[in-house]
């Protein structure tokens, strides 16, 4: 119980400290003991996987922190100042955005995101989508006025992709769910560069959606679509919930993951970004396919 009260306040402080700080170098730390925090929870089960799953976590987590040192040091040999605010060096914009979207998983650097979730329980799959996406979102959403829009949507639409056709293959319930995460991150880093109100209500609106989903796999102990099919005699409304879910999170009307995007659309189409608004809509229709193939199976 101690160590677990540890662990729960290191994770919860680390987010709070990087959401909270105006300097690289506290919102670093913060990071760094938010990912120290997590990974005694993705090695809790001791199997071999989650081994796997935990060292890839903390790869890609330590490769990312490198890189966020490396543009604030280069930014504050630049300006002199350590601000958040302040990164205004070009070079460093770019490399703190790659190293943000690799903390939380969007492509390019989605990779470890499907294998990590597939590791461990499903628990430690619901915080690693949600809690976790909170710090470099927040820091995202700091830097968002000095990021060159171009970078970011161009981020946020290869996520859309790599989110919609990574999923449509699956029957690991977990490894969907990744899939599924890594397509709304898209919207919400691609709505950054215009309204980073806008992806912060998205990516909000994504949590608690997926929290539900997730907290529901575990209690009717689903992991793969073959289970889904199963769980509706014995519990029928939890399944039912899990499938209104996914529509919800597959952004179809009437749900509630239907206005984000719409309202991400609009902006796209008032910026005169018409052909960014179609790319979107027709990822968003392959990412449908997979989120329609639960609940059909259902």
């Amino acid at each position: 119980p101690t160590s677990i009260t540890i662990i729960t306040l290191s994770i919860i402080m680390g987010t709070i400290m990087t959401m909270s700080s105006s300097n690289w170098l506290m919102a670093w730390i913060g990071l760094e003991l938010n990912m120290l925090a997590i990974l005694p929870i993705i090695s809790k089960p001791k199997t071999t996987r989650a081994s796997e799953a935990t060292i890839k976590y903390f790869l890609t987590q330590a490769i990312a922190s490198a890189m966020m040192l490396l543009s604030s040091t280069t930014n504050a040999w630049q300006t002199g100042s350590w601000d958040i605010l302040e990164l205004k060096n070009k070079f460093s914009t770019t490399i703190m955005t790659l190293s943000l979207t690799m903390k939380m998983g969007a492509a390019p650097i989605h990779f470890w995101l499907p294998e990590v979730l597939q590791g461990t329980t499903l628990q430690t799959a619901l915080l690693i989508t949600t809690w976790q996406k909170l710090a470099p979102i927040s820091l995202m959403y700091m830097i968002s006025n000095n990021i060159q829009p171009a970078l970011l949507m161009s981020a946020g639409i290869l996520s859309m992709i790599v989110g919609g056709l990574g999923g449509i293959n699956q029957t690991q319930l977990r490894k969907t769910m990744a899939y599924s995460s890594i397509n709304n991150l898209g919207w919400t880093i691609m709505i950054m560069a215009l309204s980073p109100n806008l992806a912060v209500m998205n990516i909000f609106i994504y949590m608690i959606m997926t929290t539900p989903i997730f907290l529901m796999m575990t209690s009717t102990s689903t992991k793969t679509l073959q289970n889904l099919t199963t769980t509706w005699t014995t519990s029928t409304a939890t399944t039912l919930s899990i499938a209104l879910l996914m529509l919800s999170t597959s952004g179809l009307p009437p749900f509630t993951g239907f206005m984000p995007k719409m309202l991400a659309l609009n902006e796209l189409i008032t910026q005169k970004l018409t052909t960014l608004a179609t790319l979107a809509i027709m990822t968003s229709l392959v990412s449908l396919l997979f989120y329609l193939r639960v609940t059909y199976l259902i």
